[in-house]
């Protein structure tokens, strides 16, 4: 049975209520992007940025120089300093490197994992593989990539059709025990989950059969389950599933969907707090949020978070009741956003404030939004103390790029 529960808005108040701090530069670079001429093609700008936060406030970054071809890495301390110098974590300039995501283990901040896709071809229509590194040293140094995929599928682009597709489809989550999960899609349509007890060696990946043609899954894990979302290409009316594991990864129950529409669905993201589970996704131009208290069996009606010019949601909480949400903003073009919207809620998602574009995630020279090789990203992070981080690209063609990062701090019950 579903339930429901009454969501309310309060525009231009979730700003108001957390104490935002400047923007910090991450990374700059030039503007090029030239013809698309697979891994010969002259791109030379820094995009791609993702986020992950410590218990203790320390940040882990990663972004993409596109013009040296490779995923970097860099550590922040919970004041914003630098802990050592930028890491190249890929180290394949011949190869692209693209989307990466990073995942700091819980209770021990020295333990980073970082998932990417590499424009590999292997023989089929699309390149791509995923490739995967680990730190022991809290980021100081990487394990040469591992290759999860091995195939010749065009892994991690996500399809809408057969001539539309985003690359960066894919997710990865380290849970309490320390378990690293990855999953990702191909453009054939395959979905894909690794599971490694610590990162160090992967079995061969699980193939999700009851999901094809898959898009842009979504990982949580807790002392519930493994969950896994994902909605479908070749289908203009498109719905999110999403599935539940029991045995930590190795198995997935049936999926489920969340709500029949005659919109596409799109980009969900899912997070855990406790035993309740948050979901939110795109649905046309609109965010949409929604939640499940029995294991992901049943979903309230999801609800608008934002109505209009909006796509491509990020979702983190921080497990004492602060549900938050950012997303791309298109009122500027239809096909290219500029700036990010947000939402916060302080009561498990019953209620949120929300502001239409977060000050300080604009780009002042005019520059279109990150990424530039597909929009499913993961631009948010949050902690149990409160501290949330965000980060966001831009690129002006012709003129320069760059990546940074916006801080803040909300106040949460001990």
């Amino acid at each position: 049975m579903r339930w429901l529960f009454p969501l309310a808005f309060f525009a231009a108040t979730a700003q108001a209520e957390l104490a935002w701090q400047p923007s910090m530069e991450i990374a700059s670079g030039r503007g090029e992007r030239g013809p698309w001429q697979q891994n010969e093609s002259r791109y030379n700008y820094v995009d791609d940025g993702s986020v992950a936060l410590d218990e203790r406030g320390g940040i882990a970054l990663v972004w993409v120089d596109q013009g040296r071809k490779d995923v970097f890495f860099q550590r922040l301390k919970a004041d914003g300093s630098k802990e050592g110098a930028a890491v190249n974590v890929s180290r394949s300039g011949d190869t692209f490197s693209w989307l990466p995501r990073v995942a700091i283990a819980p209770g021990d901040a020295r333990k980073i994992f970082i998932l990417w896709q590499e424009i590999i071809f292997s023989g089929g229509s699309h390149g791509g593989e995923m490739l995967f590194s680990r730190s022991l040293d809290g980021g100081a140094t990487f394990t040469p990539p591992l290759n999860l995929s091995n195939s010749v599928a065009g892994d991690g682009k996500g399809r809408i059709n057969p001539e539309l597709w985003h690359n960066g489809s894919y997710d990865l989550v380290v849970g309490a025990d320390g378990s690293v999960l990855a999953a990702w899609t191909e453009y054939e349509g395959a979905l894909w989950v690794a599971r490694s007890s610590d990162g160090e060696r992967f079995p061969a990946p699980l193939k999700i059969a009851e999901a094809k043609p898959a898009r842009g899954p979504s990982l949580a894990a807790g002392k519930s389950g493994v969950y896994l979302a994902w909605t479908v290409g070749d289908d203009e009316s498109a719905d999110i599933r999403v599935a539940r594991s029991r045995d930590g990864g190795a198995s997935f129950e049936a999926p489920r969907l969340v709500e029949r529409t005659k919109a596409y669905s799109d980009a969900p993201k899912l997070a855990l707090e406790g035993d309740l589970l948050h979901l939110v996704f795109a649905e046309g131009r609109r965010i949409r949020y929604t939640r499940s208290s029995d294991h992901g069996a049943s979903f309230a009606r999801p609800r608008d978070l934002v109505g209009r010019d909006a796509g491509f949601p990020s979702l983190a909480v921080d497990g004492q009741g602060g549900v938050y949400v950012t997303w791309e903003r298109f009122a500027d073009h239809r096909y290219r956003p500029r700036g990010l919207g947000f939402a916060v809620s302080r009561d498990s998602g019953k209620t949120f404030s929300h502001v239409d574009v977060l000050p300080g995630t604009v780009d002042p020279t005019g520059g279109w939004n990150g990424s530039h090789q597909g929009l499913l990203m993961k631009k948010l992070a949050v902690n149990r103390q409160g501290g949330i981080a965000l980060i966001n690209s831009a690129l002006k063609d012709g003129a320069g790029s760059r990546v940074w990062l916006l801080r803040a701090a909300a106040s949460v019950n001990p």
